[in-house]
């Protein structure tokens, strides 16, 4: 396993390589498995037309995929519905995408969403934070019947004010866990281990990663290894970006040492992390 930073480049560097093939002057090339380099050929890609699945201002938008019903699930902040937490399907076909109609599941102004898909369970969970409730870290379960999506009753997962909420599931341990920062506690990176059970969810004890400020926590599940993996720009690190892995076990989590990924502060904006289960390889990435 290894997780890809920031690849920083430096003005006048210069890189030497075998060419396998011709190179044409100007053209950009890859790096090919064993060490060479080539040119590259040229691909056709095409994309289809943009379709509208809300006819209004929307901000803080999560994606997923429902394996089981073969659907995309969209949930966001409505700005021109009092900011309420609604979520709606989609149905790709081709190079297309159509929607069927919105579902409030927070009937009052919510922030930082985020959702991911329980495949155990077959349901999406949606995480955010409930400013109907105190800023109370909250979640939801949902589950998507052809082109709709019902909600159970949204569970507290963190008493206290929560920002910037990351979900994704733990599919060795069927468990799905959410990251944030917990507002309540100086604005720790927090972490809780999450259990669906029909259309209800429950959580265990709230583990904390990072005993000082961060920003923009954001997980994934390494399949490979088993382990998920957090990125988060640490304030007590002048701001570095650091990761750290965390090994679910039952109701809980528990974390490895945190490592730098970018020597240098990450901004404070939006960073991004994947897994790709093919190569077993993971990207951490960010936007200055």
């Amino acid at each position: 396993m290894k997780y890809i930073g920031n690849v920083q480049s430096q003005a006048n560097a210069e890189v030497f390589a075998v060419a396998s093939g011709a190179l044409p002057d100007g053209k950009p090339v890859v790096v090919n498995s064993d060490g060479t380099v080539s040119a590259i050929t040229s691909a056709s890609d095409s994309t289809g037309s943009e379709t509208v699945f809300e006819a209004a201002a929307t901000i803080q938008v999560a994606a997923v995929y429902d394996s089981n019903s073969d659907r995309v699930v969209i949930a966001y902040v409505d700005d021109a519905n009092s900011d309420y937490g609604t979520a709606i399907v989609g149905t790709v076909s081709g190079t297309s995408i159509s929607f069927g109609s919105a579902v409030v599941f927070e009937s009052a102004a919510i922030y930082h969403v985020s959702a991911t898909f329980d495949s155990n369970s077959n349901k999406v969970v949606i995480a955010y934070k409930d400013g109907g409730n105190s800023d109370y870290g909250t979640a939801v379960v949902g589950t998507v019947s052809d082109t709709s999506i019902s909600f159970g009753t949204p569970v507290v997962f963190e008493s206290a004010g929560t920002e910037q909420t990351s979900a994704t599931f733990d599919s060795n341990s069927n468990k799905v866990v959410i990251v944030y920062r917990d507002a309540g506690n100086g604005d720790k990176g927090t972490a809780v281990i999450g259990t669906v059970s029909g259309t209800a969810i429950s959580f265990g004890t709230a583990v904390v990663f990072e005993a000082a400020i961060v920003r923009s926590p954001v997980a994934t599940f390494d399949s490979t290894n088993n382990k998920i993996v957090i990125a988060y720009e640490d304030s007590g690190n002048s701001d570095n970006g650091t990761a750290i892995v965390g090994t679910v076990s039952g109701t809980s989590i528990s974390f490895g040492t945190a490592v730098v990924w970018e020597s240098a502060s990450t901004g404070s904006t939006s960073i991004a992390i994947a897994y790709d289960s093919s190569s077993n390889r993971g990207v951490i990435s960010n936007s200055y």
